[in-house]
């Protein structure tokens, strides 16, 4: 069989990312060492600048794999260890609670299972010290769950982890990543302030049918280590391909340790939501499975746009795909089980759909308050359907097209159920379990939400 062209996949990202309402998109395909690229439409629908190779993407939440990759190349320099408390190391720190405080570990933050409350979002200003600002307000955030108990999607970690390593090394986040990073592995097209990002063609991100501008470009500075780096998918996958080869940049310099690079994409931590962002978390890694093959990679959202990064080494193929608006989930699963399919002839799982049999279920033991820093859930029982009323809260609330839904909750198995969630067309998953101790919680999005009542 004839492995399809560059031609083809630059034909289908655009007829799909048509199809999807997405207004511009780049896409990188790293293929038994060769990369193919492409991109359509447009990177700002109002200034219409149109998309290329070259363009500049908010990567979102893949940068927490790259600020994963310098903390894990501090602890082959034995300047940071996994399972010491990195108050060891941070004497200072002050988090909810005297025993997350001084227990709380590296592979606590970099598998998602400190506890610490995920959706900070306070804007701490644009200053060198925005870090040091920001962690000292997380002494203030409750933590959602015991350490270690289970795993939540944790924002929060990041900005603490970053500070870490700016007292290590003497240098703000920013220039670490270009000193430890960019250059080592040659990325011409990497940056993480706005002000570097100017010197190229940046995309914009997008809201709504006809596609606007968003009204803010990118997150608080503070955000930086959890989802500031923007990239192409080339330079992306030239990251990625460096983690492919054992911590090894291309020119032969070692950027980490190959027992690194193998760890963090070994499990650590089994999600109570297997179906939304993977099966798995290793360190910095979300680990997956499809058709029986293990996959890692990462997604990223910002404010319009949002980033796919699958990798599937036994086939020495990974895909990057940067988008900016529309329905980003919808063109990744169309474009990613084409790709995986014909280049690897691995099939995508299906998303979570409601049951075609009755799951029983006892509402009393599931509907109530389930809350956090940033958003409420509120799930009640009425006219024979289970009903999620989400509101969103803090400061992500000024950001969000539609800070209160409503959506309905379709059995699908015991204890998870399906949904639709404004913006997305296929169903997602809604998560109901108990920790160890009891306590009640909810798993969507990512996130654990503790039952307040």
């Amino acid at each position: 069989m004839t492995e399809p062209s560059a031609e083809h996949w630059r034909a289908r990202l655009t007829e799909l990312a048509a199809r999807h309402k997405v207004p511009g998109a780049s896409l990188g395909i790293f293929f038994r060492g060769e990369l193919t690229e492409a991109a359509t439409g447009l990177a700002n629908v109002d200034a219409g600048i149109e998309a290329t190779t070259e363009t500049l993407w908010q990567i979102g939440s893949i940068t927490k794999v790259w600020t994963a990759t310098v903390a894990m190349a501090l602890v082959d320099a034995g300047e940071l260890a996994l399972d010491e408390p990195i108050a060891s190391v941070f004497p200072k720190l002050r988090l909810a609670g005297d025993d997350l405080t001084k227990s709380v570990t590296l592979r606590h933050l970099l598998s998602h299972t400190s506890g610490i409350d995920g959706d900070v979002f306070d804007d701490t200003g644009r200053g060198d010290d925005c870090l040091e600002k920001y962690v000292a307000l997380l002494d203030g955030v409750a933590a959602i769950h015991p350490l270690g108990a289970t795993m939540s999607y944790c924002n929060s970690g990041f900005p603490l982890l970053g500070l870490i390593q700016e007292r290590l090394t003497g240098m703000r986040w920013d220039e670490l990543m270009r000193e430890r990073l960019f250059r080592p592995l040659g990325l011409t097209h990497t940056v993480t302030l706005p002000e570097e990002a100017l010197r190229f063609r940046a995309a914009a991100g997008h809201f709504g049918d006809p596609p606007v501008v968003a009204p803010q470009w990118v997150l608080p500075r503070s955000m930086g280590p959890a989802g500031l780096i923007c990239s192409t998918p080339k330079d992306v996958l030239t990251f990625v391909r460096m983690h492919l080869d054992g911590g090894v940049a291309a020119d032969g310099s070692r950027v980490l340790s190959q027992e690194s690079a193998e760890l963090m994409r070994t499990e650590q931590v089994r999600l109570p939501d297997p179906y939304l962002l993977g099966d798995a978390w290793g360190l910095g890694w979300i680990l997956n499975g499809w058709d029986g093959r293990r996959l890692f990679g990462h997604g990223g959202n910002t404010i319009g746009q949002s980033a796919f990064l699958q990798v599937l080494p036994d086939a020495e193929l990974a895909v990057c795909l940067l988008t900016n608006g529309g329905d980003p989930d919808a063109l990744y699963r169309d474009l990613y089980r084409e790709i995986f399919a014909e280049l690897a002839g691995v099939a995508m799982p299906a998303p979570i759909a409601p049951a075609e049999q009755e799951v029983p279920f006892d509402p009393a033991e599931l509907t109530g308050v389930y809350e956090r820093a940033s958003v409420r859930f509120t799930v009640v029982f009425e006219d024979g359907k289970l009903v999620m009323r989400t509101l969103a809260t803090g400061p992500q609330a000024e950001l969000s097209e539609h800070p209160e839904t409503e959506s309905v909750l379709y059995p699908a198995e015991p204890g998870v159920f399906a949904t639709h969630v404004e913006g997305r067309k296929e169903w997602v998953p809604v998560v109901f379990y108990s920790l160890n101790d009891g306590s009640r919680y909810l798993h969507h999005g990512g996130r654990a939400t503790p039952k307040a009542g």
